[in-house]
């Protein structure tokens, strides 16, 4: 699995991108792009995805969960910046019983309508209950990949892995936001958590993916498309646009 850090500041993704680093990137051929997302993500490397420029304008990180380790939660932190969660499929959220964050609260504060969307996918943030803290490297990577390991079980057996086994090995609350993916898939929802979700399915993983959105260091911004691409290009992980993994696997 390709997840190393890199050790040069100038290299990671939000620093600054020079004039060269750039020059001659032409965009990949959708399908070309397609394929080879779907080639890193069967051997569980990650793949950059930017959504749509008219929704939230953001390039993450991708990883199938199941090949999520501590070297690639250290690769997210460091390399994207964002909100490392781990996406599940409807099914699964259904088998697990997890509610949509926002109905599980009641406060005055819950307002779930982003300017993005029509709802947010978060669902509970849990730790697995063999972590300590649940935010290091390795606690938050023991809690993906075992997020990643239930699902598989769910859609093994969809009636073996109920909301009380799930309560058995997780405690919410924790480090490792869930996100529950559409009912209808890229059907009903376009996000960074369907778009995952839907190269698991397409490559046969288990229906988990973990996106973390990359961030610029200079502006605090979500990292530009041109810089996400020439990030992914210097270390060569795949870079696809989310209009062309709807095309494709829709």
């Amino acid at each position: 699995m390709r997840a190393d850090v890199d050790a040069d500041p100038e290299a990671s993704a939000g620093g600054a991108e020079s004039a060269d680093a750039t020059e001659g990137t032409e965009p990949a051929d959708d399908a070309d792009a397609v394929e080879r997302a779907l080639d890193a993500f069967r051997a569980g490397d990650p793949v950059c995805v930017h959504d749509f420029a008219d929704r939230e304008g953001e390039t993450d990180i991708v990883y199938p969960a199941g090949a999520v380790d501590e070297a690639a939660v250290a690769h997210m932190r460091n390399d994207a910046g964002g909100l490392i969660c781990v996406a599940v499929s409807d099914a699964v959220g259904d088998a697990f019983d997890l509610p949509f964050l926002a109905d599980a609260l009641d406060h005055p504060a819950v307002d779930d309508d982003p300017d993005y969307d029509d709802r947010s996918s978060f669902s509970l943030p849990v730790n697995h209950r063999e972590t300590f803290t649940g935010i290091t490297d390795a606690d938050r990577a023991k809690t993906i990949a075992e997020v990643a390991n239930a699902a598989g079980r769910v859609r093994g057996d969809p009636g073996g892995y109920g909301p009380e086994d799930f309560a058995a090995e997780f405690r919410a609350p924790g480090h490792v936001h869930v996100l529950r993916g559409d009912r209808d898939g890229l059907s009903g929802r376009t996000g960074h958590t369907e778009l995952g979700l839907a190269m698991a399915e397409a490559v046969g993983a288990a229906p988990a993916a973990v996106v973390c959105e990359m961030l610029d260091d200079e502006t605090g911004d979500a990292l530009s498309p041109a810089d996400a691409a020439a990030y992914a290009a210097r270390r060569d992980i795949p870079y696809v646009e989310g209009a062309a993994l709807v095309e494709a696997l829709k």
